[in-house]
């Protein structure tokens, strides 16, 4: 693996996605509204939908790329190739007209040519499936936390006061399963009544989807050992996995893209931006090794995830400003980073 790359170089495919991107804004501005204001409109709406992106995404960069880590190398070049088309036009494109088409009882085409033709329906619709939305991803992403935090083979703590404590509960069996699900009810008990049902429903379909995942990978883990084919195979539970937590992350920014945009392409496009800068920083992190030189980069990570799935929670409830949830993430992960280079500093 090349380890002496520049990180200039990192960047030389988000830029040029960054001028694709930003040419493809202007020109849609134009076709739009058919001036410069609609241009520097659009120029700027998109410009900061990708930073919104980068800023959600940059914990999901790190558990990405712990996890590639322990992938086949193709399964983890498959996963960023294939697996970035799959979240710049599926989550990006894809899921906010399935989610319509669902809510809306309307087939995908009809969804996009609502897209097009009544954006403002199309955004009520999204809105309307926040809480449903907000409760898969919330259960998801604090399942994906909990695990994290409970496994007993961790050696290296960040807080030890918290996370001690938690591993100790966590060898309780389904001590995080029924967390979660405490968590659910008490939020559930805060909606209306028509919200109720809609909000446990997409809740338990969340800890199915990732009882599902997880034990579907470590089932194909288990077998790698056997044969090479089978190998390979652990590698697709590895690209399951990575699929389902990348569109859980992408939950929040794609809800939040529609606060301040209802055109679907210039949303696409905004985060699809956003999307390649995370690509990129994933794969510098797996080919320089910096989650093992920075030991609790990964701790700030998760509990990053950790507050990510309580803000989820609490959007049904209340409306939690996405700078803000990018904000806190930023700052968990800073923290711990400078928490790693004290602790190397310390050690030498």
């Amino acid at each position: 693996m090349n380890t002496h790359r520049s990180s200039v170089s990192y960047l030389k495919w988000p830029l040029i996605t960054t001028v694709v991107g930003l040419g493809l804004t202007g020109w849609l501005g134009w076709a739009t509204k058919g001036d410069w204001a609609g241009i520097l409109s659009f120029l700027m709406v998109g410009t900061v939908l990708a930073a919104l992106e980068i800023a959600l995404s940059f914990d999901n960069a790190i558990v990405n790329a712990n996890k590639l880590e322990e992938m086949t190398p193709i399964w983890r070049q498959r996963f960023l190739t294939w697996g970035i088309l799959i979240a710049v036009f599926g989550m990006r494109i894809v899921f906010p007209l399935a989610i319509v088409a669902i809510f809306a009882w309307i087939n995908p085409f009809a969804a996009m040519h609502l897209a097009f033709s009544n954006p403002d329906e199309y955004s009520r619709i999204i809105s309307h499936a926040h809480g449903p939305i907000s409760a898969f991803g919330g259960t998801f992403l604090m399942m994906v936390a909990l695990k994290f935090f409970i496994d007993e083979d961790k050696s290296i703590d960040w807080i030890e006061a918290i996370e001690k404590r938690v591993r100790v509960c966590g060898s309780i069996r389904g001590f995080e399963i029924a967390l979660v699900l405490v968590i659910v009810f008490l939020i559930s008990r805060s909606l209306p009544t028509h919200e109720i049902a809609p909000f446990l429903t997409s809740a338990i379909m969340g800890l199915l989807v990732f009882t599902m995942v997880d034990g579907l990978g470590t089932y194909l883990d288990n077998m790698a050992g056997s044969t090479a084919a089978i190998g390979a195979k652990g590698g697709l539970g590895a690209f399951l996995y990575l699929e389902v937590l990348d569109a859980s992350f992408s939950f929040d920014g794609v809800i939040g893209a529609f606060a301040l945009t209802t055109n679907i392409l210039l949303i696409a496009i905004g985060l699809g931006i956003g999307a390649m800068y995370v690509r990129s920083m994933t794969i510098m992190l797996v080919e320089r090794g910096a989650l093992a030189e920075f030991c609790y980069l990964e701790h700030g990570a998760f509990y990053s995830i950790f507050a990510l799935s309580i803000i989820m929670f609490l959007q049904p409830i209340m409306h939690v400003h996405e700078l803000i949830t990018g904000g806190i993430g930023m700052v968990l992960i800073a923290l711990s980073f400078y928490a790693s280079i004290t602790h190397n500093k310390r050690e030498t």
